[in-house]
C-alpha cells in the first residue's frame, strides 16, 4: 500500500482529528484523498498533517516526526500565507528570502531521506477578504498582495530545484472572481470554503494524475 501525505497550515488542517486518520478535516486534502481512494481502492494510506498557524519554519521543525517518519510515497505541501500574515499580526513572520532558504532545506532533507518520494508543491495564494483587507488597516492588502506572491515564486523555484511538481493556484482563483466574489471562494481571503476547496482539489488531482 502506498502512502499519501498532505501537510501545511490551516488550509490543509481544516479541523482534522488528531486521533482518527480518516477524520481528515474539511479541506481540499479530504476531497482529493476521497477521489484518490475511490479511483484506486485499497492502494493508498492517507495522512493529513496540516497544522493551523504553521509557517515554513514550523513545518521544518516537525519535518522528522510528521513527514520523514511517515515515509510517504507521495507528499503534498501547501505553506506560505502565514509567513506573511504572522508578520502583520504579531511581527513574527518569515521574510521571503528566509522562506526560500528553509523550504530549500526542507525539500533537500526529504530528497536525502526519501529519494523516491513524489512531491507536489502547492502555490500559496491570497484574495481580498476580511482577513486580508481591512478598513481599519488599508495597508494590510498591499502587504498581502505584494508578499504572498514572493513566497509563491520561492515555492516554484524550490519545486523546480528539487524535481517536485508545482501546482499553480493563484491564477485559477483570480479567474474564479469572474464567476463569483472573493468570499465565495475564500471565506476571509485566505481559507477556502466549499467552492474554494473544490477548485484546489481539481488542480491537485490534475497534477497528481500526471505523476501517478
Amino acid at each position: 500500500m502506498k502512502t499519501l501525505l498532505f501537510t501545511g497550515d490551516s488550509i490543509t488542517d481544516a479541523g482534522r482529528s488528531r486521533d482518527v486518520e480518516f477524520l481528515s478535516g474539511s479541506s481540499y486534502a479530504t476531497l482529493a484523498a476521497s477521489e484518490v481512494c475511490f479511483e484506486h481502492p485499497g492502494e493508498f494510506r492517507i495522512y493529513n498533517r496540516g497544522v493551523s498557524g504553521n509557517r515554513i519554519v514550523d513545518l521544518y521543525a516537525r519535518l522528522k516526526v510528521d513527514l520523514i517518519n511517515l515515509r510517504p510515497d507521495y507528499l503534498s505541501i501547501l505553506i506560505g500565507v502565514n509567513d506573511v500574515w504572522h508578520e502583520l499580526a504579531w511581527r513574527n513572520g518569515v521574510a521571503a528570502d528566509k522562506f526560500e532558504r528553509v523550504y530549500d532545506m526542507l525539500l533537500g532533507e526529504v530528497r536525502a531521506e526519501l529519494p523516491e518520494t513524489k512531491i507536489l508543491i502547492l502555490e500559496p495564494f491570497v484574495l481580498p477578504g476580511t482577513a486580508t483587507k481591512s478598513e481599519n488597516d488599508p495597508a494590510a492588502w498591499r502587504c498581502f498582495s505584494a508578499e504572498v506572491p514572493l513566497r509563491a515564486a520561492a515555492a516554484r523555484r524550490v519545486a523546480e530545484k528539487h524535481g517536485a511538481t508545482f501546482v499553480p493556484l493563484q491564477k485559477k482563483l483570480d479567474e474564479a472572481l469572474e464567476r463569483a466574489e472573493s468570499s465565495y471562494w475564500l471565506v476571509d481571503g485566505v481559507h477556502p470554503n466549499f467552492a474554494g476547496n473544490e477548485l484546489i482539489k481539481r488542480e491537485w488531482i490534475a497534477a497528481f494524475n500526471r505523476i501517478l
